[in-house]
């Protein structure tokens, strides 16, 4: 794209020849674009973009996003890219409740919407699992890195960087709450191809009930990844990036 389609957004893009479409990643809870750049380099035959969502690191200037904020983001991304070659839109966990979003609120500007282990609550509760939110959200950074990545994994980032979790702390509850107050679409309305793919970890049978569900009620696409966590994406990046390129092509063959 010639200029960032949302002023302050931070987008970051890698283009091939011949693209067989473009993959958007849109990431999740305190993380960031640069966090998808393992699947970058494996999906060699589509361009990628990826970007800081409102809130976080190279994008805080723009302030805390609303879920309607995020989509409004993302679906100016997707029409940036739209205009050249179709698109799929993968987000991480809360990323894919964007992009979900995203694809009801425009049907028919996404090709394929792929999202990974990303909240549904109002489809499935899983409220007896999840700890109360604080208040200071510099905190709450820290509990979510050391409960999501791991307590070793805090203690090996430098200062810097642990300021820089903790100055994303306020988006990241803004995630958080948005996902726990009520559900921000309804999957009803949702014509564009989709997937919900998790991995076997320890969540593993919460997920599979609930892609279960979202088989038969909205008869979404579920696939399940196996020796695959909640970061995937990085931990996985072959297998993620090979299920994304098989995912769209059965896209393509079933349009």
């Amino acid at each position: 794209m010639a200029s960032p389609p949302v002023p302050g957004l931070a987008v970051a893009e890698r283009r091939v020849e011949h693209p067989l479409a473009s993959v958007i990643c849109v990431h999740g809870g305190l993380d960031r674009g640069g966090s998808f750049a393992r699947i970058a380099r494996r999906l060699e035959r589509f361009d990628l973009v990826t970007y800081d969502r409102r809130g976080y690191q190279g994008s805080r200037a723009l302030g805390v996003g609303t879920h309607d904020e995020h989509v409004t983001d993302l679906l100016a991304l997707i029409r940036a890219e739209q205009a050249n070659s179709p698109v799929l839109v993968f987000g991480h966990s809360v990323g894919g409740v964007v992009a979900l979003g995203a694809a009801i609120a425009e049907p028919g500007l996404v090709d394929l919407v792929v999202a990974y282990e990303s909240p549904l609550p109002w489809v499935l509760p899983r409220e007896h699992s999840r700890p109360v939110l604080g208040e200071d959200p510099r905190e709450e950074a820290e509990i979510f890195f050391k409960r999501m990545v791991s307590r070793s994994a805090w203690e090996r980032l430098n200062d810097a960087e642990k300021e820089s979790r903790r100055l994303d702390g306020p988006a990241l509850l803004a995630d958080l709450r948005s996902v726990r107050a009520s559900a921000p679409f309804d999957l009803s309305d949702l014509s564009t191809s989709a997937a919900y793919v998790h991995g076997d970890g320890m969540l593993a049978p919460y997920y599979r009930e609930l892609a279960a569900l979202l088989a038969s009620r909205y008869a979404m696409r579920t696939v399940e990844m196996t020796d695959a966590g909640h970061g995937a994406h990085l931990a996985n990046p072959d297998q993620l990036a090979e299920l994304l390129t098989t995912l769209w092509q059965d896209t393509c063959a079933s349009a």
